[in-house]
């Protein structure tokens, strides 16, 4: 890329994403002649559109998005925003996609003529044709006359395999692909302006780092302290009357083409109550296990569903919901859906009375562990566990005589062509404070994993609490016996 030639101011609205808007802007800015085809990707709901909207207001360009529509319809939709752009007495006729195209490269009024196509997944879906169409039309255009403005095309679509697909056979004729990665948990907090590390916590665990769900109703007055929390949940994210309620029910929208999307929904269930595994999927099912992986095949390609190896077993792979608030809708809201629909205030509180306990064990602990070992992995000091984090995960290990034991944060280094060394292990609790005897344990796990063969020469014990630590537990990390991180440290302000 080169040097912009024009300033494009960054919108005050738009939370982060500096580098994001940079790149987009020099893409929209390269003075080389010619078209440009450049390609925006991302999981639902982080701000893809936001961020394109912004980018077609600040530069002039044309901004158009699909949706669930025949092509007839669409391109009839698309003439008559064109027309108006264009201050055109009526709408062209097009019959193809080719044809609007060229139309539109007429739309620029600046150094290059941006065109914005959003929702790509489903308009490739209704016109097959259409990445041909591009192409060609591309191609046509290199050999325009010089008067005629550049053209920036910035193609856009949510994670799904259809645009898989069109990235992989877009070698030839993409020149930037740009994903919008979700916000970390630390941007997170500075988005819902949270002080109390321990109040962020819990409402990333509701709503995770969407800034679509921050400027939502529900955003407007964020729980401020530990007290106005339940009541922020059952004004905002239990109530029938606000959006939020009803948005994780959208987030599955169209995730199935060939599999059944009750089959997803209780997937997406059984996951957020803690069945990690393909096997116990398949039971809490009550399906084949040959099903089970194709329906987490399809979560997973749309950035609903992860799948991480056990940190001591490879083979096996755990499942976690990628969205909170899809797997709130699914531990919290889906078993009183119908109950909170014409349900009164008292009616709510008492519901949200019966499903915070599930909340706390089933969403809040397993969203704990999965923060501390994003903080382990991304922004835990360079001299915290000795070496570079070459992965970060949990793991079960044998331990016999009694059931296998989990560790929740297991950190190696690298390892020259095999398993790299022990660097960490650490248990995460979020209700319960830690005290000596889980010191006790991870000293168990560890001896254990000496027989197993593991190299514990230099592994660091640790101990994650968000209800804090006793005081023998503190002694013992001033020793150097433990290292302790709180909520605090998680969000980079200190013990």
């Amino acid at each position: 890329m080169g040097p912009l030639m024009t300033p494009v101011a960054r919108p005050e609205r738009l939370y982060d994403r500096e580098a994001e808007w940079d790149r987009l802007v020099a893409f929209v800015d390269d003075p080389r002649p010619g078209p440009a085809i450049g390609m925006v990707t991302g999981p639902r709901g982080h701000g893809k559109s936001y961020l394109l909207r912004a980018l077609a207001r600040a530069t002039g360009g044309f901004y158009f998005c699909g949706q669930q529509a025949a092509q007839a319809e669409t391109l009839r939709f698309l003439a008559q925003q064109f027309a108006r752009r264009a201050h055109l007495a009526q709408s062209p006729h097009w019959t193809g996609w080719r044809d609007a195209l060229l139309d539109l490269v007429t739309t620029g009024s600046g150094s290059a003529t941006v065109v914005v196509l959003d929702g790509l997944p489903e308009l490739v879906r209704q016109s097959p044709g259409l990445p041909a169409a591009i192409s060609d039309v591309c191609r046509s255009l290199r050999h325009a006359p010089a008067t005629l403005p550049p053209l920036r095309l910035v193609l856009c679509g949510s994670t799904t395999p259809v645009m898989r697909r069109l990235l992989s056979a877009s070698a030839g004729w993409v020149d930037d692909v740009l994903e919008i990665m979700p916000l970390d948990f630390r941007q997170a907090r500075a988005l819902w302006g949270i002080a109390d590390p321990l109040l962020a916590l819990r409402v990333h665990a509701v709503v995770g780092s969407s800034p679509a769900f921050r400027f939502d109703p529900a955003g407007d007055r964020p729980p401020d302290t530990a007290a106005a929390f339940d009541p922020w949940v059952r004004r905002s994210v239990l109530n029938p009357r606000q959006p939020l309620f009803w948005k994780a029910v959208h987030l599955l929208d169209g995730v199935t083409e060939t599999w059944d999307l009750a089959a997803c929904h209780s997937t997406v269930a059984a996951v957020a109550a803690g069945h990690t595994m393909p096997g116990e999927i398949a039971d809490r099912l009550d399906r084949p296990a040959t099903d089970v992986p194709h329906i987490l095949s399809c979560l997973t390609e749309r950035g609903l569903m992860s799948g991480e190896p056990d940190a001591f077993h490879p083979g096996l792979i755990h499942y976690r919901v990628a969205e909170p608030l899809l797997a709130f809708e699914h531990a919290v809201i889906r078993p009183y859906r119908f109950r909170l629909l014409d349900a009164d205030d008292s009616e709510i509180e008492e519901m949200w009375q019966d499903a915070r306990p599930v909340f706390e064990r089933d969403l809040a602990e397993t969203h704990f562990a999965q923060t501390c070992r994003e903080w382990a992995a991304r922004f835990a000091a360079p001299d915290t566990f000795g070496a570079a984090p070459a992965s970060v995960l949990s793991g079960s290990l044998p331990h016999p005589p009694g059931p296998p034991a989990d560790v929740d944060v297991v950190v190696r280094g690298r390892g020259d062509g095999r398993q790299g060394p022990l660097l960490s292990i650490g248990l995460a609790r979020w209700s319960d404070p830690l005290s000596t005897s889980d010191l006790e344990r991870l000293r168990g796990s560890l001896a254990d994993l000496a027989e197993l063969g593991e190299d514990v020469g230099r592994t660091r014990l640790a101990c994650y609490g968000a209800a804090g630590f006793s005081p023998e537990l503190k002694r013992a990390e001033s020793d150097g016996e433990v290292l302790l991180v709180s909520p605090g440290q998680l969000y980079g302000d200190g013990p």
